[in-house]
């Protein structure tokens, strides 16, 4: 990847990784306020660029093999605990907590500063171009894992 490329795509960390994007109007309501929908688009750019910072992105695992290779929410679980606002510099902090088998468990930050905005638990599944479970493969859980 280039400086650009690595700039725009976050950092990888000891713990995992860390992106920071700034919030615009666009990611508010009327109020000012961060609309509630908005932080799963910051979340979501986080476990991209995360990836991304990995080696892999996701256009080449749907093109990994005849399967393909596909990574979908199954589950959140998000605890929105301080609002942040236009203008606001947020960092979006994401580390894997198990990769392996056809899933993976993300934990999720966004923060402004030190301050906690949001604390969100992701459980991610494998599957392939088909919609079936499939194995994620033990190179690419190593990496999430930093095995």
């Amino acid at each position: 990847m280039d400086d650009l490329t690595v700039s725009l795509a976050g950092l990888l960390t000891d713990t995992g990784h860390r992106l920071v994007q700034r919030v615009y109007y666009e990611d508010t309501d009327f109020s000012g306020l961060v609309y509630h929908a908005r932080y799963l688009h910051f979340l979501e750019r986080g476990r991209t660029d995360y990836l991304r910072c990995l080696g892999c992105e996701q256009s080449a695992l749907l093109a990994l093999d005849e399967e393909g290779l596909v990574f979908v929410v199954h589950r959140m679980e998000i605890d929105f605990k301080a609002p942040a606002r236009m203008d606001d510099i947020l960092t979006i902090l994401t580390r894997t907590e198990k990769a392996g088998g056809a899933k993976m468990v993300l934990q999720q930050e966004i923060r402004r500063g030190e301050t906690l905005l949001i604390a969100a638990r992701v459980v991610i599944a494998v599957i392939n171009r088909h919609g079936r479970p499939r194995r994620l493969p033990e190179s690419l859980a190593n990496a999430f894992t930093g095995a």
